[in-house]
């Protein structure tokens, strides 16, 4: 779901009921589309994250503030001037448009108090962050617009600052609830949600359609009086939701734990499909739903040249590997090569040079009649020495083709578990590990950049059973590892999702019995850090540590095991969440 105008309104209420007169301590700017301001009040510290991302823009507090590059852009340095140590003093919003101004006490650079005002516009890729002043003049924006771009806004430093071009809605604040049946109804040729859409201010089609009820997808002169009068109630429901601020933000998840959509209402159209899950502040809501979907985002912009080498080699090798298979199954005919020679060789004294083929009796197969081709140029004892050349030459390309064809195999598993390790990377730290691992595995070849430091490694993720148990969690082969043959000890557990890639998860015993359901809450938390997360089902491999045995000369993170149990779990991103020890 998009973020709504009615949503986005109570979100404000909750930024200025938290940071109203708070100081702004810190600016970030995670991403060219992100902005994260620190801000200091009586509440406490709090972050305020302002993204204009075309797939997620929002503003909210979040408690996942993403890593920040080394040098600061310089939209955040002006921002960091102009913004640092001012007052958050009031957060406005247009009507029930899905535009916000935060309005800031500040000092200039001669100490004179002035008001400056970030405006952040929630509209798709036309998003954007702009700071002006007082007399609306702009002093930047996150996302400048020039007259290439547009011939109706530029957004450009030293232009006035315009609001964006109203939309013909109804704002349900200013408008009676027959009037706004009255414009419902004056789009006969559309369906009712689409028709409220198209009416009223500020809400979704996730909203238009709740609103509509069961009549949704019929005609507006198809709806019945009866449903039309369930629409007024409907709105007038809305009405007051707006007017006094009472709503329960609400997430629907699927049965894996995944966010699926969010509202300030309960939300019926889905039926039983979805679980409904009360969350305690609007803030939270957004930071939830957006954190997963940003961090595969974020991941794949730092590493796109790692996303590019990866999918480009695993295509080569696939390609590789199935040309390598229709030449083998070609030589599954050598037999064939080896018979051919042996009964030219047989059948010497009875045949003569110049015959395009020769008719003879095979004795392998019940001396049944066989035609086997022959060179007119050479002699019978010519070809024969010719089929027997061409039968080697097939014995030793199988041999060697069947060595290429599991050398490619291995190579494409391994780096299949590289990608599913860099799907899963959240931080540039977990994908410099990933960098040098492929360096080190001989994939890629290393490149020094300019000033570059020494990034220090990460620990394994750690999870805690509900029984006090410590779980290990591998963030990619070289640290799966390092935690299977030098950390783990003999009498701790191993576990592996069964042929999907994913971490090696270790359970610290501490010399003590391991419990059925620390297994079982360790095996779910295996599923969710693999290429099977999403999966409903996922089979999952247990042993002891001291059953673990490394292949010689086998890439990083590639164990053998022989002994094992295997057990099917369910991975829910809030029950293995409640677990992290952070």
């Amino acid at each position: 779901m998009a973020l709504d105008g009615i949503l986005l309104n109570l979100a404000k209420k909750e930024i200025l009921d938290g940071a109203q007169f708070s100081r702004v301590e810190k600016i970030h700017q995670p991403s060219r589309e992100e902005l994260v301001i620190h801000l200091r009040g009586k509440g406490g510290a709090k972050k305020l994250l302002l993204s204009v991302r075309a797939n997620s823009p929002r503003i909210h507090f979040t408690q996942h503030a993403p890593e920040n590059p080394a040098t600061p852009p310089m939209f955040c340095m002006l921002m960091r001037k102009r913004l640092v140590n001012a007052a958050l003093i009031d957060v406005r919003q247009s009507e029930l448009d899905r535009v916000l101004y935060i309005d800031f006490d500040a000092t200039n650079e001669i100490g004179d108090r002035v008001k400056l005002t970030l405006s952040i516009e929630i509209m798709a890729k036309h998003s954007n962050i702009i700071l002006f002043d007082e007399e609306g003049k702009i002093v930047d924006a996150l996302k400048r617009v020039d007259l290439s771009q547009s011939t109706v806004r530029q957004i450009l430093p030293g232009f006035r600052y315009t609001s964006p071009p109203p939309q013909n809605k109804l704002n349900i604040l200013e408008h009676s609830t027959d009037n706004i049946l009255e414009q419902i109804r004056s789009f006969k040729n559309k369906t009712l949600s689409s028709a409220i859409l198209s009416s009223l201010q500020g809400v979704s089609p996730l909203t238009s359609r709740e609103l509509a009820g069961e009549f949704a997808e019929h005609y507006v002169d198809e709806v019945s009086d009866r449903g039309f009068e369930a629409l007024r109630e409907e709105i007038d429901r809305l009405r007051q939701i707006v007017e006094t601020g009472n709503a329960t933000p609400f997430m629907l998840k699927d049965e894996t734990g995944k966010p699926v959509d969010f509202s300030f209402m309960p939300i019926h159209q889905y039926g039983s499909k979805y679980a409904a899950e009360e969350k305690e502040c609007f803030s939270d809501l957004l930071d939830e739903f957006y954190f997963e979907c940003d961090r595969l985002d974020r991941t794949r912009q730092k590493a796109q040249d790692l996303v590019k080498f990866l999918n480009s080699a695993i295509a080569r090798i696939s390609k590789k590997i199935s040309l390598q298979q229709v030449e083998l199954r070609q030589c599954a005919d050598r037999e064939q090569l080896r018979i051919n020679a042996e009964l030219i060789n047989a059948n010497l004294y009875r045949l003569g040079k110049g015959a395009a083929f020769y008719d003879l009796e095979n004795y392998y197969d019940e001396n049944k009649p066989i035609r086997i081709k022959a060179d007119p140029s050479k002699s019978p004892a010519a070809n024969a020495q010719k089929y027997f050349k061409d039968y080697r030459k097939a014995k030793t390309a199988e041999t060697m083709l069947t060595e290429l064809i599991e050398q490619g195999q291995n190579d494409l598993q391994y780096l299949e578990t590289v990608a599913d390790s860099l799907d899963r990377a959240s931080t540039q730290a977990e994908i410099e590990e990933i960098r040098n691992e492929l360096v080190i595995s001989g994939f890629m070849k290393f490149k020094k950049k300019n000033n570059q430091k020494q990034s220090k490694l990460l620990p394994p993720m750690e999870y805690r059973t509900t029984d006090g148990f410590r779980v290990l969690v591998g963030r990619n082969n070289m640290q799966n590892d390092k935690l299977s043959f030098k950390t783990a000890s003999k009498s701790d557990m191993w576990l592996h999702t069964q042929k999907f890639p994913g971490s090696h998860v270790i359970i610290v015993s501490d010399n003590k019995e391991i419990s059925d359901d620390a297994i079982v809450e360790a095996a779910e938390i295996a599923a969710y850090h693999s290429k099977a997360r999403d999966a409903k089902l996922v089979p999952v491999d247990y042993t002891y540590v001291k059953h673990l045995k490394k292949p010689q000369g086998a890439p990083p993170g590639k164990v053998i095991y022989h002994v094992y149990y295997s057990v099917n779990v369910t991975p829910n991103k809030d029950k293995i969440e409640k677990m992290e020890v952070k």
